[in-house]
């Protein structure tokens, strides 16, 4: 569980029990590593393989007006949750189990944008646009897929276990699970 220590992180731990949940963050947790930190990601694998899943709830990306964004803002969300879940499907089917899981986050704004959320849009829709392609090259059965959560406050939390868990014990392979909206 990459990214335990965060709002959606916590509830899903708290919600696999029954199941031996390592958890990762970049302050907190049972291991500590920055996952933007490309030896970061080789060096957990190396800790905890081989396992039967993955769910990353970790990234940061930026909410800025569109005649305040630069390229900085852009590079966040692609240093901080883009390019770190990439490496993660990357690396990670190389640690999985035949079967096994891995489970990344995007967020609503990837699909229906809101004023001021350029940063966010882009970054999100990025992340689904990768799941759905990448999902049709997975090696030994594993499944890639992403949750897509609205604002976390705003999501009932039965709602967004049933979505991983979903991801974690079905054949749902390469969707967009949307939690907390309905698409328009």
């Amino acid at each position: 569980m990459i990214g335990a220590g965060g709002t959606i992180g916590k509830m899903m731990t708290a919600a696999l029990h029954g199941h031996d949940v390592i958890t990762v963050g970049r302050n907190t947790g049972a291991l500590t590593f920055d996952i933007s930190e490309d030896t970061a990601v080789e060096n957990l694998f190396k800790q905890v393989s081989p396992i039967d899943a993955i769910i990353c709830t970790a990234g940061d990306s930026m909410t800025t007006h569109l005649s305040e964004i630069n390229k900085a803002s852009f590079m966040v969300g692609i240093q901080q949750k883009l390019w770190p879940q990439i490496h993660l499907v990357l690396s990670g089917i190389k640690h999985l189990n035949d079967n096994g899981s891995i489970t990344l986050i995007s967020g609503k704004m990837g699909e229906l944008p809101a004023k001021g959320s350029s940063g966010k849009a882009f970054v999100n829709g990025a992340i689904n646009s990768f799941v759905m392609a990448a999902a049709q090259e997975m090696p030994r059965g594993i499944r890639l897929n992403v949750i897509s959560p609205s604002k976390a406050s705003d999501i009932n939390e039965a709602d967004l276990i049933a979505a991983y868990k979903r991801c974690l014990t079905t054949p749902v392979n390469g969707e967009i699970i949307r939690v907390g909206y309905h698409q328009q």
